[in-house]
């Protein structure tokens, strides 16, 4: 089993940087506090991304903050953020950048040229990336898988830390194309962000019509600190019992699987892919560092399940037509 107090440099260094992990990360989410009211749970949600190097979807209503949240958390990070408005319009090279030919003045000669899209950024914030059609969505997939573009042939690199932080409306509304399965799979977290408790929307009421502007966010951290953050991340050990726990897990959510319980085989046509068991593995890790701990525990998977997996699970007609949500069929298996 890996010691997290091993690595490149001595454990002094290390446990140095263990404490400046969770000094960055308080002085992370008391940015982000002053700009956003409540949702706790979803700016946790959103920090265990960075820490995992992954991607996160968040969908909510409209008027739920969630463009707010994203643009917050990127000025709090200090990288690099640029923002895309997902409309019906958008073509794949808005996002990836196109070729255009450039003429030299004095001799005449043209060239290629490569002109960036905005794509090339440590945080991207894919707004509302349900509005626009599958073939723009896709547009995303090789750089979120890759961290690469390739327009015309040529393969451009993207640098890290790279970040979709996607946000969508419920599928339900009109104008809406519902993301596909090959793209969902690539999104670490399917983050719901609901209505705020009546304290917090007071809040919310007195801080946004008593002011004129919001407050403004100090830069905590940088780009080398966040891929120290991610190694330091991946040498937290978890045990044999814990990883076959998550496999288990997963595995249950397939319904031709002989542990499949008969909720799962009754409601759920697709489950869970193996990029699942890697994702809910290496949250558990983030998450067990976030709070202090140098092991993983199943506690960590049980508390991650619904976010890591709600989006990998498809259910059938048969959980459409009793009412029973995917988070139903995930709780349910959780509790057995």
């Amino acid at each position: 089993m890996t010691n997290i107090a091993t690595g490149p440099g001595a454990p002094e260094d290390t446990r140095a940087a263990v404490a400046r992990f969770h000094e960055r990360l308080a002085a992370i989410r008391t940015q982000v506090r002053r700009v956003i009211v409540g949702q706790d749970e979803v700016v946790e949600h959103l920090l265990l991304t960075l820490l995992v190097g992954g991607h996160c979807l968040i969908t909510g209503m409209p008027g739920t903050a969630k463009t707010l949240l994203v643009r917050t958390l990127a000025a709090a990070l200090g990288l690099s953020f640029k923002r895309i408005q997902f409309t019906p319009d958008l073509m794949p090279t808005d996002v990836t950048g196109t070729d255009i030919i450039e003429e030299d003045i004095t001799s005449g000669h043209r060239r290629w040229t490569f002109v960036p899209g905005p794509i090339f950024a440590n945080v991207l914030l894919a707004d509302e990336i349900n509005r626009t059609p599958p073939k723009t969505q896709a547009a995303l997939l090789e750089a979120m898988q890759e961290l690469s573009v390739t327009v015309r042939g040529t393969t451009h690199k993207l640098t890290p830390p790279f970040f979709v932080l996607a946000t969508q409306n419920p599928i339900e509304l009109e104008g809406t194309y519902p993301l596909p399965e090959a793209q969902l799979d690539r999104f670490l977290f399917n983050v719901l962000l609901d209505y705020l408790s009546v304290e917090d929307e007071m809040e919310v009421v007195d801080r946004n019509t008593t002011r004129m502007e919001l407050p403004t966010v100090d830069a905590c951290t940088n780009a080398e600190e966040i891929m120290e953050f991610q190694w330091l991340v991946r040498q937290v050990p978890i045990s044999e019992e814990v990883r076959r726990y998550a496999v288990n897990l997963v595995r249950a959510t397939r319904p031709a699987e002989p542990s499949a319980p008969e909720h799962v085989r009754r409601y759920v046509r697709y489950g869970a892919s193996v990029r699942a068991t890697q994702f809910l593995c290496l949250a558990a890790k983030a998450r067990a560092l976030m709070e202090g701990r140098y092991h993983v525990t199943e506690d960590d998977m049980r508390a991650l399940m619904l976010p890591v997996l709600r989006h990998r699970v498809l259910t059938n007609y048969q959980a459409e037509s009793d009412g029973v949500s995917v988070d139903a069929v995930l709780q349910d298996l959780m509790g057995r």
